[in-house]
């Protein structure tokens, strides 16, 4: 049995918040750089080249990428060797992130009740998603989602009938009723399978998988490359201006599900898709 005072695990969190608004995920400035090149319209060309000097000026005044710093979703993967001592892990999880924020300067989006409002003033309480794995290690993934992508997400509880091609045609309606709003190019998170919770948890967690890795299942791979055509298609373009590059990659991830259902979630994430991990 492995200890683990909390207090590590509220230092680690602080620094992946901060790290996760400062520095996008490795390849996503290139990704980006690379699609300028390939955009047709002059003017989306010119969209992209200004978001790739955002980035890299964020990086030079180590200030946020985007206004927008997220809330806090955080995944934990807790090896079942491990024994958390000094307090509540949830609670150090919560420092973790009021700390990053707090004192990272970052800007403090959650509210204390989704009617009423309020606002917590630390971007407190985080969304947290806990598993249970093998071993004595625990690796702690921090994904600070803006909601001007989240409010665009969308989930159809199809019936197994559904075709794969209706599948596609809900995520293209997906990026056609986003439109500008969510600060394209983007990328797209689908969930398949499981019931509604866990698909929609599929879809959220398929934005954290790393953008030069395709699904593993070759059938799904190519969806993905099918879903990214489509979505390219709608005109949409760079920030709304209409254009070539409307979205940057799709991943992919499923679940099995029931007999009755065949489930789909898209979790939209804008050119500011954030992950930052750390192992313990």
């Amino acid at each position: 049995m492995r200890e683990i005072d909390v207090s590590l695990i509220t230092e680690t969190v602080a620094k992946l918040c901060e790290d996760a608004n400062l520095h996008l995920p490795c390849m996503m400035r290139e990704t980006i750089e690379d699609a300028a090149k390939h955009e047709e319209s002059p003017v989306c060309r010119e969209v992209l080249g200004d978001i790739v000097s955002n980035i890299d000026c964020a990086a030079e005044l180590d200030v946020p990428i985007c206004q927008d710093t997220g809330m806090a979703v955080i995944f934990l993967e807790i090896g079942q060797d491990v024994h958390f001592t000094g307090g509540s892990l949830y609670e150090a999880v919560n420092r973790g992130v009021a700390k990053g924020y707090v004192g990272g300067k970052l800007r403090l989006s959650v509210v204390k009740d989704p009617i009423r409002r309020g606002n917590t003033n630390d971007n407190t309480p985080a969304v947290i998603h806990t598993f249970i794995t093998d071993g004595d290690r625990v690796k702690i993934t921090v994904a600070p989602k803006g909601f001007g992508s989240e409010n665009m997400s969308r989930m159809k509880m199809f019936t197994p009938s559904a075709s794969v091609d209706d599948i596609v045609a809900f995520v293209t309606e997906t990026v056609n009723v986003a439109g500008s709003n969510p600060c394209p190019p983007i990328v797209l998170g689908v969930g398949i399978g499981g019931d509604f919770e866990q698909c929609a948890f599929l879809a959220k967690k398929a934005l954290c998988r790393d953008l030069r890795v395709r699904n593993p299942d070759p059938f799904y791979a190519d969806l993905e490359q099918r879903m990214l055509t489509e979505a390219n298609k709608t005109g949409i373009g760079s920030q709304g201006f209409g254009g070539t590059v409307t979205a940057l990659y799709v991943n992919i991830e499923t679940a099995p599900t029931h007999i009755a259902g065949l489930p789909v979630a898209v979790n939209v994430g804008c050119h500011v898709t954030r992950h930052k991990e750390a192992e313990i």
